[in-house]
């Protein structure tokens, strides 16, 4: 099982400015170009992105590789916001603890009632993490940061309460078994 968690997260991942993932093995950045095998087939030819379409790469060490050239155009500015909410945005009071906690004390179908209200709301202001508030004037800026934002929120919200179910399943076979 541990091998398995291991082998899903060694690759690369290549955002690209409209917020597309590709799960890749990259093997070359020029000052132009990405140069990248697709991660599900790694014997398939090489591919290559303008490096003006991607936002950044998220290397399989954990380091990353951020590219910043934006004007104000507005979608660069919406890009722009994109890129710095995967970077900023933690999830911080997104309701995914009490989600799973709730989970696990009760049962994964009452959680569903904090799991469907939490993840319906967007994040307030004050929890964005946003590191640039002068961008967040920028309307086209803080509505793309706000809607990742959002979906990382989500995201969080049901991983947490299908672990708290998880727990929950273990626990309830236990506890019935002894």
């Amino acid at each position: 099982m541990i091998s398995v968690f291991s082998l899903s997260y060694a690759q690369d991942m290549i955002t690209k400015k409209n917020n597309e993932d590709i799960k890749a093995k990259v093997l070359e950045v020029t000052t132009s170009e990405i140069k990248f095998k697709k991660f599900e087939n790694l014997n398939r030819p090489t591919f290559s992105l303008s490096k003006s379409d991607v936002l950044m790469i998220r290397y399989e060490n954990g380091t990353k590789d951020v590219f910043t050239d934006f004007q104000s155009g507005s979608d660069d500015m919406a890009a722009k916001g994109v890129q710095d909410a995967k970077l900023d945005y933690k999830g911080k009071n997104s309701g995914a603890t009490w989600t799973a906690a709730t989970a696990v004390v009760t049962s994964p179908l009452l959680a569903l009632i904090p799991a469907i209200v939490c993840s319906s709301a967007e994040p307030q202001d004050e929890n964005l993490n946003c590191k640039n508030l002068e961008l967040m004037k920028n309307m086209n800026y803080r509505q793309a940061y706000t809607q990742q934002a959002h979906k990382i929120k989500r995201k969080k919200i049901w991983r947490d309460y299908g672990i708290g179910s998880g727990i929950w399943v273990v626990l309830y076979i236990v506890l019935i078994g002894a």
